[in-house]
């Protein structure tokens, strides 16, 4: 803004202003001819005090513009071909609550929600709009740019929720109902009954239908580490030994993950080498993670420095309840 306009009209106006000038126009003062008017110093301060306050009112508009209101998922953009119910979608189509959408073989389309963000659906894909901040992934690939608040906007797919943190992510969905998450930028929280997962940018995990979500890894994780997982996954207990071997400190995100999944006899070693390769401060005591105390895990949490993690004040206090 051109604060120097504002009070001598020096330099070039600006836009804003001076559509609020052309506004205010038909209540310009206009003295009568030959009259002399004084202005009383106390009147001077009032407009004066008025002018600022409307001045600052229109700059707060300009730097704090009005949130966007929530709308429907609009069809942006179309390679190829979708259907929509019994329609073929075309780019002034909305998806609406409760529709289905599916792109054919070698098909792309582009949803866009001004409010929440935007959504590309992969080939042979199938989405079901529950409302705007939900939809079902059937089947296929869904790739989500989100820039609503966290916990805003969520995925549903047949194997478990996802709740977006803030982020950039893709999800895979085959025909069987297993799917694997992939977080680009941010977070998002992996949820199917009481399982929780919590993946980063740069992570990945999988989730299997009846199962639900399974531990986070990392991408350029250990070849050993990301294979003994797998097996852990299909139920080979025996593979955590393999798991521990190969984890690296930055894998500690998986060991957190880890020590609530494993047998009771198997935390302790879980435990201590997560305490190996983590700074742990001395509250977060071997004790209280055997017991998966809320408290201790959350200071396990805190103690793999992530960045980011705000909301994970929310989860925490959920997990006391």
């Amino acid at each position: 803004m051109n604060e120097k306009y504002l009070w001598n009209r020096s330099g070039p106006p600006d836009p804003e202003i001076e559509r609020l000038e052309q506004a205010l126009a038909p209540l310009r003062y206009r003295p009568r001819t030959n009259v002399v008017r004084q202005v009383r110093p106390a009147a001077r301060v009032w407009w004066a005090t008025a002018a600022a306050s409307l001045l600052a009112g229109v700059a707060v508009w300009q730097i704090h513009p009005p949130a966007p209101r929530a709308t429907e998922w609009q069809v942006a953009s179309l390679e190829g071909t979708a259907r929509m119910g019994r329609e073929s979608a075309g780019l002034a189509m909305a998806l609406r609550a409760g529709q289905t959408l599916q792109t054919g073989r070698g098909s792309e389309l582009r949803l866009e929600a001004d409010a929440f963000g935007q959504i590309d659906l992969g080939p042979d894909s199938e989405l079901r709009a529950a409302s705007t901040r939900q939809v079902q992934l059937n089947h296929g690939t869904l790739r989500a740019f989100i820039w609503a608040r966290p916990g805003q906007f969520v995925v549903d797919t047949p194997s478990a929720r996802a709740t977006d943190l803030g982020c950039i992510y893709t999800i895979t969905v085959d025909s069987s109902g297993n799917g694997l998450l992939k977080v680009s930028f941010g977070w998002v929280a992996f949820q199917h009954g009481g399982r929780e997962s919590f993946i980063p940018g740069g992570a990945a995990c999988l989730t299997r239908k009846k199962q639900g979500p399974g531990i986070p890894y990392y991408e350029d994780a250990p070849e050993a580490l990301r294979l003994a997982l797998a097996g852990f996954e299909n139920g080979d207990q025996a593979s955590v030994g393999a798991i521990l071997d190969s984890a690296r400190p930055r894998d500690g995100l998986t060991l957190w993950h880890l020590l609530a999944r494993v047998r009771e006899q198997d935390r302790g070693a879980v435990y201590d080498r997560f305490a190996r390769l983590v700074a742990l401060p001395a509250e977060a005591s071997r004790e209280g993670a055997l017991r998966l105390d809320a408290k201790t895990m959350g200071l396990c949490w805190n103690a793999l420095n992530l960045e980011n993690t705000q909301w994970w004040r929310g989860w925490e206090r959920k997990w006391g309840e």
